[in-house]
């Protein structure tokens, strides 16, 4: 259904975002998230991300370092390249306003799953949606 819509030129995510980084998120393109460590460093790993609504999304299981480092400090950044063309990329930043769990949160989880790899997420470990306000996002290109 993703593909469907964006073929037929709709691009979800919020208008302020520059369509190239509406596009990356909305693919299945690996993106990189940034939290802050409790000593105030940087922690980097590679994720999958979407849209749901004018959010972006991302999962992780709930006792995660990603997980408790957002529960201190909500803020983040993400980066994700055009899988074919490293080139083409976008940054974002925001902070996670809603944390999803239970049947809500297994429905982004499956929805996100479905996008990368084309089945629902498998049980068997608990995983929460992370729901992200994009306050700022910029879609260079050097390709």
């Amino acid at each position: 259904m993703r593909g469907d819509r964006l073929s037929a030129g709709f691009v979800p995510g919020p208008a302020h975002v520059p369509e190239v980084a509406r596009t990356l998120v909305a693919g299945p393109h690996v993106a990189h998230l940034a939290t802050v460590l409790p000593d105030g460093g940087p922690h980097v790993v590679p994720l999958w991300v979407g849209w749901e609504g004018d959010r972006l999304a991302f999962l992780t299981g709930p006792g995660s370092r990603k997980a408790r480092n957002l529960a201190r400090d909500p803020r983040v950044a993400v980066s994700v390249t055009e899988t074919g063309n490293p080139y083409v990329m976008a940054t974002l930043r925001g902070r996670v306003v809603e944390v999803l769990d239970g049947d809500a949160g297994w429905a982004v989880v499956d929805r996100l799953s479905v996008l990368y790899t084309g089945n629902p997420y498998p049980r068997g470990e608990e995983r929460h949606a992370y729901l992200v306000e994009i306050d700022h996002a910029t879609a260079p290109s050097f390709g």
